[in-house]
């Protein structure tokens, strides 16, 4: 995994290895659905019948940017390993106060198929432009230049001045180890501004919940990244209503 012109820095490198999910995003067509329980950006959201649809502040139900069902994804520790976790958000969700992180531990086999209320005009202002098929694959990363965890120093240099030494290639090879972007579950965050962890000691342990980054049919302002993020407590016990949102952008 470590690239041969690294081999000096190997040692560690490895201090900083971490399991993530990475998340392949396939957009569908116009007249696409997918399956009630499978996982997706989008898209007709699982709820078992006795369940009141999530509400934003003002009442209005939210929108479904995500659901994970951990049947589809590989083991990654301290996550899921089944059930249901979905993220709804408000129609306005710029000011990332209005959210809701909501987990099915176990599946029903009685749940709504009517959602006849979910409006055109809810999806107006939504970072993600169509429903999306999510696949999924255990990646490791080494770091990423954004999250505060990764200070390592290459030969007493950051990574940024590090990376202005190297040919195109191995820059190009280092980025395939350290870097945060995309769509993915764990590892390392990425972010546009700051890693905002970094300045509130309460939010220091907390780890990589979701990570949905701007793609051919997803945009976050000026080419942004939204996270989710979780204390590691809150994980172990599937608190995943105690999640929080942040998004940044250019």
């Amino acid at each position: 995994m470590i690239p041969e012109f690294l081999n000096e820095f190997k040692t560690q490198l490895e201090k900083y290895k971490l399991e993530t999910i990475k998340i392949s995003a396939t957009p569908l067509k116009n007249e696409e659905s997918l399956q009630i329980h499978s996982s997706k950006f989008l898209g007709k959201p699982y709820l078992p019948k006795d369940m009141e649809y999530p509400k934003d502040k003002e009442n209005k139900p939210m929108v479904l940017w995500t659901q994970i069902n951990f049947a589809d994804v590989p083991p990654l520790d301290g996550y899921p390993d089944q059930g249901i976790l979905q993220f709804f958000v408000s129609a306005e969700w710029f000011d990332m106060d209005d959210y809701k992180v909501v987990f099915h531990d176990k599946i029903t086999q009685e749940f709504q198929i009517d959602f006849s209320f979910l409006t055109e005009e809810m999806y107006e202002e939504s970072p993600i432009y169509r429903e999306h098929k999510l696949d999924f694959s255990k990646e490791i990363e080494y770091g990423s230049s954004e999250d505060f965890r990764f200070d390592m120093k290459f030969n007493g240099k950051d990574y940024w001045d590090f990376q202005e030494t190297l040919t195109k290639n191995q820059a190009e090879e280092i980025e395939k180890i350290i870097d945060g972007t995309g769509h993915k579950i764990g590892g390392y965050a990425y972010f546009t501004q700051a890693d905002i962890r970094d300045y509130n000691k309460d939010l220091k342990q907390d780890l990589l919940l979701l990570q949905i980054d701007t793609d051919e049919e997803i945009m976050f302002g000026d080419s942004g990244v939204a996270n989710f993020f979780i204390n590691p407590e809150d994980l172990k016990n599937k608190r995943f209503e105690k999640a929080w949102f942040n998004w940044d952008c250019c």
